[in-house]
Protein backbone atom coordinates (compact mmCIF):
# COMPACT_ATOMS: atom_id res chain seq x y z
CA UNK A 1 0.00 0.00 0.00
CA UNK A 2 1.36 3.81 -0.88
CA UNK A 3 0.72 6.39 1.82
CA UNK A 4 -1.03 9.33 1.08
CA UNK A 5 0.11 12.82 1.54
CA UNK A 6 -2.63 14.63 3.09
CA UNK A 7 -1.36 18.32 1.93
CA UNK A 8 -0.22 17.10 -1.41
CA UNK A 9 -3.37 15.77 -2.96
CA UNK A 10 -5.06 17.50 -5.48
CA UNK A 11 -5.14 21.31 -5.96
CA UNK A 12 -7.41 24.21 -5.32
CA UNK A 13 -10.47 24.05 -7.00
CA UNK A 14 -11.75 26.95 -9.01
CA UNK A 15 -15.10 27.44 -7.28
CA UNK A 16 -16.17 25.98 -3.96
CA UNK A 17 -14.82 23.53 -1.94
CA UNK A 18 -13.38 20.54 -3.25
CA UNK A 19 -14.27 17.12 -1.58
CA UNK A 20 -11.27 13.96 -2.00
CA UNK A 21 -12.90 10.74 -0.13
CA UNK A 22 -9.43 8.89 1.43
CA UNK A 23 -11.28 6.10 3.14
CA UNK A 24 -14.60 4.39 3.46
CA UNK A 25 -15.34 1.83 5.74
CA UNK A 26 -18.48 0.19 6.80
CA UNK A 27 -20.08 2.91 8.37
CA UNK A 28 -17.20 5.55 7.77
CA UNK A 29 -16.49 8.14 5.40
CA UNK A 30 -13.08 10.01 5.74
CA UNK A 31 -12.98 12.74 3.42
CA UNK A 32 -9.99 15.43 2.61
CA UNK A 33 -11.78 19.31 2.22
CA UNK A 34 -10.17 22.29 0.70
CA UNK A 35 -12.04 25.50 0.80
CA UNK A 36 -10.30 28.37 -0.96
CA UNK A 37 -11.22 32.11 0.10
CA UNK A 38 -15.05 31.87 -1.16
CA UNK A 39 -17.92 34.66 -1.15
CA UNK A 40 -21.05 31.88 -1.29
CA UNK A 41 -21.72 29.55 1.78
CA UNK A 42 -23.36 26.60 1.27
CA UNK A 43 -25.69 25.05 4.08
CA UNK A 44 -25.28 21.61 4.80
CA UNK A 45 -28.04 19.64 6.93
CA UNK A 46 -26.60 15.78 6.55
CA UNK A 47 -28.36 12.82 7.95
CA UNK A 48 -25.16 11.56 9.69
CA UNK A 49 -22.96 12.37 11.87
CA UNK A 50 -20.05 14.41 11.00
CA UNK A 51 -16.17 15.31 12.99
CA UNK A 52 -14.32 17.67 11.16
CA UNK A 53 -10.31 18.76 12.05
CA UNK A 54 -9.26 22.21 10.30
CA UNK A 55 -6.00 21.44 9.11
CA UNK A 56 -5.01 24.22 7.91
CA UNK A 57 -6.10 27.80 7.57
CA UNK A 58 -8.58 29.87 9.64
CA UNK A 59 -12.43 29.62 9.08
CA UNK A 60 -15.86 30.52 10.68
CA UNK A 61 -18.92 28.69 10.59
CA UNK A 62 -22.02 28.32 11.34
CA UNK A 63 -23.04 26.03 13.61
CA UNK A 64 -27.24 25.52 13.70
CA UNK A 65 -27.21 29.78 14.34
CA UNK A 66 -23.73 29.62 16.53
CA UNK A 67 -20.93 31.55 15.26
CA UNK A 68 -17.42 29.39 15.16
CA UNK A 69 -14.10 30.56 14.58
CA UNK A 70 -11.38 27.93 14.13
CA UNK A 71 -7.99 28.25 13.60
CA UNK A 72 -6.05 24.72 12.29
CA UNK A 73 -5.80 22.68 15.10
CA UNK A 74 -9.77 23.05 16.04
CA UNK A 75 -11.85 20.50 15.75
CA UNK A 76 -15.83 19.96 15.88
CA UNK A 77 -18.42 17.40 16.02
CA UNK A 78 -21.77 17.89 14.11
CA UNK A 79 -24.68 16.12 14.79
CA UNK A 80 -26.92 14.64 12.43
CA UNK A 81 -29.79 17.04 11.21
CA UNK A 82 -27.54 20.06 12.46
CA UNK A 83 -27.53 22.73 9.65
CA UNK A 84 -24.56 24.43 9.29
CA UNK A 85 -22.25 26.31 6.80
CA UNK A 86 -18.56 27.39 6.18
CA UNK A 87 -19.23 31.21 6.57
CA UNK A 88 -15.58 32.58 5.37
CA UNK A 89 -12.24 30.74 5.01
CA UNK A 90 -8.47 32.19 4.60
CA UNK A 91 -7.10 33.15 1.33
CA UNK A 92 -3.68 32.28 2.39
CA UNK A 93 -3.40 29.80 3.48
CA UNK A 94 -6.49 28.00 2.07
CA UNK A 95 -7.85 25.70 4.63
CA UNK A 96 -7.80 22.00 4.63
CA UNK A 97 -10.40 20.10 6.49
CA UNK A 98 -10.23 16.38 7.45
CA UNK A 99 -13.86 15.48 8.02
CA UNK A 100 -15.00 12.26 9.52
CA UNK A 101 -19.11 10.84 8.10
CA UNK A 102 -20.44 8.46 10.68
CA UNK A 103 -23.15 7.05 9.41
Amino acid sequence: MKPLNFFLIGGLPQHGERFDQLLKCRNIVIERIVSPAFSEPVAYDQEQDEWVLLMQGDARMDLDGELLSLSAGDSIFIPARTPHRVVWTSDTPPCLWLAVHIH
